[in-house]
């Protein structure tokens, strides 16, 4: 049958509906789902890969660890760092393969801010002290950075705690100041690394049972001298807990 500029006008239609939607579909697979202003993954990974990127999803999944591990954040993505991917992903009802992917970082770009703070934490609270972080055990940028990462770990007890809130009443502290307030002189406060914690909507007992499960080293409640009234929770290596009226 001979084509009618009709048909010609048609078909001409068609083709360029078709490569318009291709150009759509191009650009939206060439281009990486963009962060809002901290950090953005431009691969997916998974298990046997390693680099700066890993270690940057390392930081926000370590509160997803597991009873009684932590994770090293050492930029290699081995078996711990896949198990703490599909924790992650089952507590945000994501496919659970323990690689890390547009729909993974998409959710951690909901959760976190522009400064790389999960959204429910910040600098700030940490940091009730002084504000360029000396005077600590630790250099400052080191105690900084050791807050993020705990942060990103108070993140995964939120919400495994029903996303009620937590308060933060002590974060870094100086020499001077865990001085002022009595702290130990080898308080885990002086590294950047340590919160107190309270609730007004969830016991001091379950926050401390639960954050068994969130890469916790250090985890001290009710029962334990001078803790009755918040719980302590550091990022020391190994684990000493002791929460004797919550049978921890």
């Amino acid at each position: 049958m001979a084509l009618t500029s009709r048909h010609v006008l048609r078909l001409v239609a068609c083709m360029a509906l078709f490569l318009a939607t291709l150009v759509v579909i191009t650009g939206n697979t060439a281009t990486p789902a963009h962060a809002d202003g901290c950090y953005t993954w431009n691969r997916t990974l998974r298990e046997g890969m390693s680099g700066s990127d890993v270690r940057e999803l390392q930081i926000r999944v370590a509160g997803w660890a597991g009873y009684r591990n932590q994770l090293a954040i050492d930029g290699i993505y081995g078996p711990q760092t896949a198990a703490a991917v599909r924790r992650f992903q089952a507590a945000y009802g994501l496919t659970q393969d323990g690689i890390a992917g547009p729909e993974t970082f998409g959710k951690i770009y909901e959760l976190q801010d522009n400064d790389c703070t999960p959204i429910h934490f910040s600098y700030a609270e940490m940091n009730r002290c002084n504000s360029d972080w000396s005077g600590g055990a630790v250099p400052p940028a080191t105690a900084r950075a050791n807050a993020l990462r705990t942060m990103w770990k108070l993140e995964a007890l939120r919400h495994a705690l029903g996303d009620y809130p937590l308060i933060v009443t002590s974060g870094f502290r100086s020499r001077a100041c865990n001085s002022a307030v009595g702290g130990a002189t080898n308080s885990r406060h002086l590294y950047g690394d340590a919160a107190d914690l309270v609730s007004n909507h969830v016991s001091l007992c379950r926050i401390a049972q639960e954050a068994r499960y969130h890469g916790f080293g250090g985890l001290f409640g009710p029962g334990y001298p001078g803790h009755n009234d918040h719980v302590h929770a550091d990022g020391r290596s190994g684990f000493v807990w002791d929460a004797p009226s919550c049978g921890i």
